[in-house]
């Protein structure tokens, strides 16, 4: 079980640390942090000087506690956070199936880090070397809440802060661009 555990918290964790490395410093095939805080400006998640690093610094960060075991569950809140914002934004109106541009791939990597809050980061974990016992049905319904209220939470600050630039009469070259 423990090595199952560290494997899962690799993959899972890595990928999540890598995606937010392509974010922040542009390496593996990534736009790095002013190309990605444009893109967030016209999926309107803005200003994207803001949500670009803190959604990268989640991913990356998140990613590699997730990855180490360190404080599993608030871990997997970041990471689902980021995922939420990221299916309201780009993926649901595109349906289910990634091959569509759709949420599924954002889905099970939601339900990996729900599942790794639930069962524990395991015997090969930072959590279990420091002690930390924050692990059960309580906390992986508490990372799932607060992910999805903090993803809900700052599509809902961009979109907010859209209409006040718009009504402000900001220039429209800044303006999100309608999908």
């Amino acid at each position: 079980m423990s090595l199952a555990l560290l494997a899962l918290r690799a993959i899972v964790g890595l990928t999540f640390a890598g995606h937010g490395a392509q974010k922040l410093f542009g390496v593996f095939g990534g736009a790095g942090l002013e190309k990605t805080a444009a893109g967030f400006d016209r999926m309107g998640l803005r200003p994207g000087k803001l949500h670009a690093p803190l959604a990268g610094a989640a991913e990356l960060l998140g990613g590699l506690a997730l990855a180490l075991g360190l404080l599993t569950p608030f871990a997997a809140a970041a990471l689902i956070g980021v995922m939420t914002a990221a299916v309201i934004t780009v993926h649901l109106r595109n349906g289910f199936w990634v091959a569509n541009g759709g949420f599924e791939f954002n889905l099970v990597m939601v339900a990996a880090v729900f599942a790794l809050a639930g069962v524990g980061a395991g015997d090969w974990s930072l959590d279990n070397a420091f002690g930390i016992d924050l692990a059960g049905a309580g906390w992986a319904l508490g990372a799932l809440a607060a992910g999805l209220v903090g993803g809900m939470a700052a599509v809902a600050e961009g979109r907010l802060y859209t209409r006040r630039e718009t009504a402000s009469g900001q220039p429209s070259h800044l303006r999100p661009h309608p999908s």
